[in-house]
């Protein structure tokens, strides 16, 4: 997906780039029977109280339904559209099985209208195919992995994301995540050959403030400019630095602090990410 950079007309075009989505199947509308209402909270609880701040407004939009499970064994299905997907970062492709049903996936890099996918042993090791982690071999790069058998996949969906099938060994095999850690995981589980698509959507830059709002990002204003009762950062007479270690705006650590609570699933890392 090239990116499309604009002349600097005004400050706001300056550096702004956008997707020329030429990679998008042209005139096709969503399919319906995969949609469903997408309710906005604005960052509220049912309190109607902010509980995630910076949230809020941005264009209206319906939920694509995806397949994350991709459990039609043995059913192939051609690629009929590569779609956008306005809920999340990647590209998704709509598959039609031979069977006649109608599914969402996640789009990989080099899947394109009218290729043929499937799920399963049988399946070739090409992009777009799901297969068992035990049916995988050692090196490949895979994404839309299962955490447990049969619940779908969760890990390396985000644009450009990928995982490696590092080693496999009995009932476990050890998969390279994109922070770096190295997690074992059933072989079992299933993953889907290949890169997520839209790869370069890490260096878009939107240029103005009106973009961020679209996408229902909402201002933040920094603590330093605040006054002292609003943050720790606040007060002082002119720019004063931050005394001390940065901090949240509720005086928690703001770097460098580890904020993993899940001790359970320790046991599943071999190596955390940012370890040498």
């Amino acid at each position: 997906m090239p990116l499309k950079f604009y002349r600097p007309t005004s400050p706001g075009r300056r550096g702004m780039s956008v997707s020329t989505f030429e990679e998008l199947t042209k005139g096709k509308k969503p399919e319906r029977s995969l949609l469903e209402p997408l309710k906005k909270s604005g960052g509220r609880n049912n309190a109607g109280r902010i509980a995630v701040r910076h949230r809020g407004g941005g264009h209206k939009r319906m939920y694509r339904i995806i397949d994350w499970k991709r459990d039609k064994i043995g059913v192939p299905a051609r690629v009929v559209s590569i779609e956008y997907d306005p809920n999340r970062t990647s590209r998704i492709a709509l598959l039609l099985y031979a069977d006649g049903e109608k599914r969402y996936i996640i789009a990989p890099v080099g899947l394109k209208e009218g290729a043929r996918v499937s799920s399963g042993p049988e399946a070739e090791l090409a992009p777009g195919n799901t297969l068992a982690l035990k049916d995988i071999p050692t090196g490949t790069v895979i994404h839309n992995i299962e955490l447990k058998p049969g619940r779908g996949g969760q890990m390396a969906r985000s644009a450009g994301g990928s995982a490696q099938l590092m080693a496999k060994e009995g009932d476990w095999a050890q998969v390279r995540l994109p922070s770096g850690e190295v997690r074992r995981v059933l072989v079992v589980c299933m993953a889907t050959i290949g890169q997520v698509g839209n790869p370069e959507h890490g260096t878009l830059n939107l240029g103005k403030a009106g973009r961020s709002r679209h996408l229902g990002i909402r201002p933040t204003v920094r603590g330093s400019v605040m006054n002292p009762r609003d943050h720790p950062h606040g007060g002082g007479e002119g720019k004063s630095p931050v005394g001390g270690q940065p901090k949240t705006k509720w005086g928690k650590l703001a770097y460098g602090k580890k904020t993993r609570r899940n001790k359970s699933t320790d046991r599943f890392i071999v190596r955390k990410r940012g370890s040498k």
